[in-house]
């Protein structure tokens, strides 16, 4: 088991696509600074890193359910729901409201664990049917309105000051929680369950492994996620938003399957995923700079139809690394 695990995290380590993805996005990184005048400025790198801390965030949390094989299409709607729970509680401060927000987020995942662990429904119907009452929900509590924050209290500093001076308050605490789950799936007995049980999970209860638990940690984790993401929002935006998170869950699968990670489970990298959102967030920085140059002109719907065509070639490319992989086609 542990020569097992050893070699999956020398695979993740060094994937090809896991490298490609850092490799995609320093050249774009160069090329924005050498193209646009203020690509390399404070102003667009906050904004660039406040706003994609969202994404970052659901990302990492989205990964770790898709290293078990499963899904979670609730994300989005979960962010929306939590955005405008995070507004209720603004009066109290982000001491309140943070946590209250997350623990909501928990609660939806512990649904979907139930769902998908206790009543053995399949984690795509499970994810969906949270998402919808999510969604609705959403539209319910806050009478389809955008929920104004309390301006009066310190909740808005999360999305809207820098700490330090240096980086706004959002990127630091998903920084935070990057590098924790970044520790959890590389060193601890945690991770390895997740990753065996991606695997295969016969096998991994065949071993004695606790994959109940590790299941419902991943769903749970991946709400919780998504309540940091809904309270970014709000803060950000200074009101909650029960109409936003519409295809969050897609971008934030695309951001796991660029950086990576096998749809199939098993194999997967925290910092790739990172790389991957970061990178899907920079193509549309990029974009909007070009735009304002007046070089070409792409609306929000051409880009995501870029989007999908990009998805499409990284799964495609995916496919064909994984058939080559030594023993694909084997029973695990």
């Amino acid at each position: 088991m542990n020569a097992d695990a050893l070699d999956l995290r020398r695979y993740v380590a060094h994937s090809p696509q896991s490298a490609a993805v850092w490799l995609a996005l320093a050249a774009l990184v160069g090329f924005g600074l050498l193209r646009y005048e203020n690509f390399g400025s404070a102003y667009n790198l906050t904004s660039f890193l406040n706003y994609n801390s969202m994404f970052i965030v659901i990302s990492v949390g989205m990964c770790f359910v898709i290293l078990t094989g499963g899904i979670d299409l609730s994300v989005g709607s979960v962010a929306a729901f939590t955005s405008v729970v995070a507004a209720y509680l603004s009066p109290y401060g982000i001491q309140v409201a943070l946590p209250g927000a997350v623990l909501t987020g928990v609660g939806f995942g512990a649904l979907n664990a139930f769902s998908i662990i206790v009543l053995r429904i399949p984690p795509f119907i499970a994810t969906l049917a949270a998402m919808l009452a999510a969604k609705g929900g959403a539209l319910v509590i806050s009478g389809a309105q955008t929920i104004s924050v309390d301006w009066t209290s310190n909740f808005t500093r999360m999305g809207m000051e820098s700490a330090w001076n240096l980086l706004p308050w959002s990127i630091v605490i998903v920084a935070a929680v990057v590098l924790v789950l970044w520790i959890v799936i590389e060193r601890t007995s945690l991770g390895r369950t997740v990753l065996a049980i991606g695997g295969s999970e016969d096998a991994s209860v065949l071993m004695g492994l606790k994959v109940a638990r590790a299941k419902a940690f991943v769903y749970m984790l991946s709400g919780g996620c998504a309540g940091i993401a809904g309270v970014i929002l709000a803060s950000g935006f200074g009101a909650g938003q029960p109409l936003e998170g519409i295809g969050w869950e897609l971008s934030a699968i695309a951001s796991v399957v660029v950086g990576g990670t096998l749809l199939t489970g098993g194999l997967g990298s925290v910092p790739a995923t990172v790389a991957g959102a970061l990178l899907l967030g920079l193509v549309f920085n990029i974009l909007n700079f070009e735009n304002g140059r007046g070089t070409i002109s792409i609306s929000a719907y051409w880009q995501m139809v870029i989007r999908g065509g990009f998805l499409f070639a990284v799964i495609l490319f995916q496919a064909r690394v994984t058939a080559r992989r030594p023993g694909a086609g084997r029973p695990g």
